[in-house]
């Protein structure tokens, strides 16, 4: 007995319907992911873990690295070596067109989900207790005077 479809979205008029896994496709799913785990629960970790926001931002992340190592190039050898400088331009003229593939591949939802985490608390367990050593050492004691 199959369940009846569902209504997902609705897009210039026309709807858009998804089927639910029936109980025993649902009990297949289960058993290959079960599999999965206990064949190569690593393998199983990093898929669960990895997401096109993710996989986007990592390579935005080196590609702005890049970016900047073709700068440098740049600035330090077009004087001197005019192909070395051209190689640093042409060094950050594809990472620039990574950073803006990636960008546009993730999209507002993604760019939200990314910076939403760093907000949640992610860059304060990066820098540790650091920022709040510093606040306490310059907090003034209002109470004193």
């Amino acid at each position: 007995m199959d369940p009846a479809p569902i209504r997902v979205a609705e897009k210039n008029g026309v709807q858009e319907f998804a089927m639910p896994l029936s109980e025993n496709e649902q009990r297949i799913l289960l058993e290959i992911e079960a599999n999965l785990s206990a064949s190569d629960p690593k393998l199983a970790q990093q898929v669960s873990d990895t997401t096109l926001y993710r996989h986007s931002a990592r390579l935005i992340k080196w590609a702005a690295l890049g970016f900047v190592a073709g700068l440098v190039l740049l600035l330090a050898t077009f004087t001197s070596v005019l192909a070395l400088g051209v190689v640093g331009f042409l060094v950050m003229l594809a990472c620039l067109l990574v950073i803006e593939r990636n960008v546009r591949k993730m999209g507002r939802a993604g760019l939200e989900s990314i910076t939403g985490s760093m907000s949640g608390g992610a860059l304060k367990g990066m820098f540790g207790e650091a920022g709040q050593r510093w606040r306490q050492r310059w907090q003034r004691d209002d109470d004193v005077n």
